[in-house]
């Protein structure tokens, strides 16, 4: 079905588990596609396909190579010509698309974008899982963010990939504002591990222009609608939102807080639950207004001590103050030998995300008169 018109004339189509955009003309390409990926000024059309075979099912290649395979579904499936597209590949489906296009006096920037970032989320620098060689990968976990961006204007080639790095700000900072977590480590993810991207511009438009960076309009709206576009995305896969991250667990598990690692703890201390009953105590409180915000310090102060802003024992001091706010006494908890200030900061962090269980147990046992 046609989805939408771009004011280039270029049409979206949805079709075959896939978004297709189909050139009325000249277009100049920067793409991060295995097919026909990199500057190209011949291409008539790009394309993000859907792989997913079902829930549970991992996508398979029909081809020994990805790009072979990618040829294939643009011949087969989309009745493309091969030789003259690029495409990205994603189990985020098609229908969970988020179109955003804004207008500014003599050019209009549409993004595109699909996305899950919840079980692949990862920050940059993370440990990588495998190194390629011979054209072997090694199998990750799904989750992509997809972005084709359009311009309605001709951009220099610099402007152009200067466009794909506003891209890829504006998406790392959607992940900032909804606090995605990492799966590979404690950090804030910056993106997935397979994340593509295809800019577009308009080669036959009488506009051209040479920036896309922050301080230019093209940049600012660059950024604005492919934010929105991420977020929107996101939300629409998986549910990712502010009000899903209003939740203890959301804001902490990258630290190693999950209802599992609580249970154990739980269960060496004392026998007063049944798992059942554990978990609803959990659910009563992990929205608490006044839990939620603290427990944002406090991974925020968590943070900073793995940036190296703060000392570690002086962000435990102030982490102290909040617990206490929560109710924590620490003369009550299981005591543990604090870090020396010469101390690596991975003990600090370890031991003060410690703490922060022994105050959530402790507080769900208070609310529960259990002892």
């Amino acid at each position: 079905m046609k989805l939408y018109q771009l004011p280039s004339g270029d049409e979206v189509h949805r079709y075959k588990k896939s978004l297709v955009i189909c050139f009325a003309g000249a277009r100049k390409v920067l793409g991060t596609g295995p097919n026909n990926g990199g500057y190209r000024t011949d291409l008539r059309a790009v394309f993000n396909h859907d792989c997913n075979p079902g829930p549970g099912m991992s996508c398979e290649l029909r081809a020994d190579t990805y790009p072979k395979h990618m040829d294939l579904i643009a011949a087969q499936e989309l009745g493309l010509d091969a030789e003259h597209c690029t495409g990205l590949m994603t189990a985020a489906s098609m229908e969970n698309v988020s179109i955003q296009s804004m207008k500014y006096e003599d050019f209009t920037v549409t993004a595109l974008v699909t996305g899950g970032i919840r079980n692949n989320g990862g920050r940059v620098g993370d440990p990588a899982v495998w190194h390629e060689k011979a054209d072997i990968s090694h199998p990750v976990r799904p989750g992509t963010i997809n972005i084709l961006v359009h311009i309605d204007a001709n951009l220099s080639e610099g402007a152009l990939a200067r466009a794909m790095v506003t891209c890829t700000e504006a998406k790392t900072a959607a992940l900032q504002e909804l606090l995605a977590p990492s799966r590979y480590s404690r950090g804030i993810a910056t993106g997935s591990g397979t994340d593509g991207m295809i800019v577009i511009c308009n080669a036959e438009s009488d506009v051209y222009l040479t920036n896309a960076g922050k301080h230019c309009k093209l940049g600012e709206y660059i950024g604005k609608t492919v934010k929105k576009a991420v977020k929107e995305a996101l939300y629409l896969q998986s549910g990712l939102s502010p009000e899903y991250q209003y939740d203890i667990f959301h804001r902490m598990d990258r630290f190693g807080v999950t209802e599992d690692a609580l249970w154990e703890r739980y269960e060496q201390k004392t026998s007063g639950f049944a798992r059942a009953h554990f978990s609803d105590a959990l659910d009563r409180i992990r929205r608490e207004d006044e839990l939620v915000v603290q427990t944002s310090l406090y991974a925020h102060l968590l943070d900073q001590t793995e940036w190296g802003m703060l000392k570690p024992d002086k962000a435990w001091s102030a982490g102290k103050q909040l617990l206490r706010q929560l109710g924590w006494e620490e003369k009550k908890q299981p005591q543990m030998s604090e870090p020396k200030s010469t101390d690596v900061k991975d003990t600090w962090i370890m031991w003060m995300t410690e703490y922060y269980m022994q105050m959530v147990l402790n507080r769900i046992t208070l609310s529960s008169g259990k002892n």
